[in-house]
């Protein structure tokens, strides 16, 4: 259902206007009518921070910040202190601005952490919103019966431990609990048996809450990341109508399987257009910045043709 664009990958560190390892794993949303691309950028130390890339039409022409946009402030916030990664970006129309979620990691493990932006150049940090080992978050645009819901993926500090997708609320964006599973990762030798997390931001639909979220599977040549999907209820985002059995997108091309981590996709956006093209950003291998494209028709008659979702089958 996902077509690679055929010029990419479509940013890589040669598009950078300033030096350092590698760019991927972009988050994306519209902005004054272009796409923008907060795209992790790490350091020549190992060290991650964001950079804003626009364009006009989400393919090329980018223009790109000369300097980082947003980077780690270890002096105030010591979670930062070994790079911020990861961004999600959702526009809370009830707030008139962006909320940015990343994982913030430091000596006492990746935490996710939230921002607030009108402008994509000043940032209001909140600061760390759940504990570590946790990741891959976004938030949902819009209040449930009061609430805020956000989409995470806590990890228990012990050897062999499964990562499944959870759920919290919060009535201010500070405070959050009502913590529960939403996803859990499969047993045996499915292709998201070892973890899953939140991949782009979810997307509303008609027919409910399209949610992309990447798989882990350990094998003997290492770990392989692919991508698949999940609809959430539209009123009641925490009920899982419909999950897919198999993956729809995983590393083929040589910049998904050649890179600093071999077998890997990892969107942390999607843009629809409005003719109903899903435009889908993604890290390739941790290495560049690469598109894929769908239709969200196609995508909505396929986990709809899914069997409907049995929590106790995952």
């Amino acid at each position: 259902m996902f077509r690679r664009h055929p010029q990419n990958p479509i940013l890589t560190i040669k598009d950078w206007p300033y030096a350092a390892n590698t760019v991927f794993n972009p988050a994306a949303t519209k902005y004054n009518g272009k796409t923008l691309l907060l795209v992790r950028v790490e350091d020549r130390r190992g060290f991650s921070h964001f950079t804003k890339a626009v364009s006009e039409n989400g393919i090329d022409n980018w223009q790109i910040d000369s300097m980082p946009t947003l980077e780690p402030d270890p002096a105030n916030h010591p979670e930062e202190i070994w790079g911020i990664e990861d961004p999600r970006i959702t526009w809370l129309e009830e707030l008139k601005k962006w909320s940015v979620a990343y994982t913030a990691y430091s000596t006492g493990g990746p935490l996710v952490s939230l921002a607030l932006t009108e402008d994509f150049t000043h940032f209001e940090r909140l600061g760390p919103i759940v504990p570590p080992d946790d990741k891959d978050a976004a938030l949902f645009p819009r209040r449930f019966n009061g609430k805020w819901y956000l989409i995470h993926r806590p990890i228990p500090g012990h050897y062999g431990a499964i990562g499944h997708i959870w759920v919290s609320c919060s009535p201010d964006l500070k405070y959050w609990g009502d913590h529960h599973i939403l996803l859990k990762a499969r047993n045996g030798g499915w292709w998201d048996s070892q973890k899953i997390g939140l991949s782009a931001q979810p997307l509303e639909t008609s027919e409910g809450w399209l949610m992309l979220y990447h798989g882990v599977r350990q094998t003997a040549a290492g770990a392989i990341y692919r991508l698949g999907l999940a609809l959430l209820d539209l009123e009641n985002p925490s009920r899982v109508l419909r999950r897919s059995d198999e993956w729809v997108f995983g590393p083929s091309a040589p910049y998904e399987r050649e890179g600093d981590v071999d077998d890997v996709v990892f969107p942390c956006g999607w843009v629809l257009d409005d003719d109903g093209t899903v435009m889908m950003y993604y890290g390739g291998a941790d290495t560049c910045v690469a598109l894929a494209t769908a239709s969200l028709s196609d995508l909505l008659e396929y986990i709809k043709s899914c069997p409907e979702f049995d929590a106790e089958g995952f």
